[in-house]
């Protein structure tokens, strides 16, 4: 009888077994959507696009979105510029259109390629991708320093025919000035260098967007989302296919605007490392290789996060060596900027509490730039140079 009962169960339990296995469905199969590239084939000169096509030989490659947000930004700082370049009394109205891409903003800039249709039909804006790794709270304090910027550059704007000195709006050489000696247009643009282009290419494309799908192909597209982000991350840096192509370290081979120009700059030891290091890394997502990938990623965003601080501190030398008003407000104008956007090179632990002390320690005094002394940039110098080991 126990034999009986010991064979029913036995047969039992493999009928079940055969069941479960019946139900249990296959594991997916890692299919690489792409041949392998051999890493030999990326050199300092290989375009952008060269090696990333699929099987029909058709380009993976789009970088209208980094692009368009470049184009962008080109379009706003040459807004700016009209206050000086024109005589012209701007409206802090039209920065925040172009800056959220509302209200058709965009106009045709020839000498810039810029097509304004194509910027306000383009769906993308800068504002949303501006602090976009930060937290609420923080995008928010970023949107607020930028558009308050923009109302203080077109309100100085209305003194553009003045003298600025002490207390007073006005030109100093070149440069237009609020009553403190702060020249806005810098603040805005270098702001934005880190705001949006070290923040969404360093903290966010290159880092978050790493884990991205690379399996599957993005609806309607040719790219995976993965390939997708590290394209915008390059489209988002440069315009041209080859970056800082022909560059030595006396000339920049390359029209390069905002933060793709003061890597050349302020990173002569690792400027030309950048085109390759994009290029190479594009390969490993190809391959798949995360390893590859990832030593890639994090040399771009520690040699951007480098530019811009030897950028801030060759700003506040500069303001030492200026010989006028006019160049020391100039030299300051970029250094403030630069200093604010140290707040987005996370790789160095650098935040808003550390660039905010900085700043408030330079210009946070009554008349701003004109009460700065040697004592008050050589304290921010030393600061900049022991957080970023320089």
């Amino acid at each position: 009888m126990k034999s009986l009962l010991f064979a029913a169960i036995v047969a039992v339990s493999l009928s079940s077994c055969s069941d479960d296995d019946d139900d249990v469905p296959a594991p997916p199969v890692a299919v690489d959507l792409r041949t392998k590239i051999d890493y030999a084939k990326v050199t300092p000169t290989t375009p952008y696009k060269a090696l990333f096509i699929d099987a029909k030989g058709d380009t993976t490659v789009d970088l209208s979105s980094g692009n368009n947000r470049y184009r962008m930004f080109q379009a706003l700082n040459y807004y700016l510029g009209a206050a000086v370049r024109d005589s012209a009394t701007l409206d802090a109205a039209v920065m925040k259109n172009m800056f959220a891409n509302t209200s058709n903003a965009f106009v045709d800039v020839p000498s810039l390629k810029i097509v304004g249709a194509t910027l306000n039909s383009s769906g993308v804006q800068l504002k949303d991708k501006t602090a976009s790794s930060k937290t609420a709270a923080e995008i928010t304090a970023a949107n607020t320093y930028l558009e308050t910027s923009f109302a203080a550059h077109a309100e100085a704007s209305k003194s553009v025919k003045k003298a600025a000195s002490k207390g007073v709006a006005g030109k100093s050489g070149t440069y237009l000035l609020d009553a403190k000696g702060i020249e806005h247009a810098q603040i805005i643009q270098k702001g934005l260098i880190g705001a949006l282009q070290l923040d969404y290419i360093s903290n966010v494309l290159l880092v978050k967007g790493l884990e991205a799908d690379n399996k599957t192909l993005v609806s309607g597209q040719k790219y995976t989302a993965l390939e997708h982000n590290w394209d915008e991350a390059y489209g988002l840096l440069t315009l041209n296919p080859v970056y800082l192509a022909g560059s030595t370290d006396a000339v920049r081979g390359t029209s390069e605007s905002f933060l793709g120009s003061y890597i050349w700059e302020y990173n002569k030891a690792s400027y030309a490392k950048i085109h390759p290091a994009f290029v190479k890394g594009r390969a490993a997502i190809v391959n798949n290789d995360a390893t590859e990938l990832k030593t890639q990623a994090t040399f771009i965003r520690t040699e951007m996060e480098r530019a811009i601080a030897q950028a801030a501190v060759g700003y506040l030398g500069k303001w030492k060596t200026s010989t006028t008003d006019a160049a020391r407000a100039h030299a300051m104008g970029e250094g403030l900027g630069f200093i604010y956007s140290l707040r987005y090179a996370s790789i160095n632990g650098a935040d808003a509490a550390f660039s905010d002390a900085i700043l408030v320690g330079l210009v946070g005094s009554a008349n701003g730039f004109w009460d700065l002394t040697p004592d008050k940039i050589n304290a921010a110098s030393d600061a900049i140079k022991a957080k970023f080991k320089l």
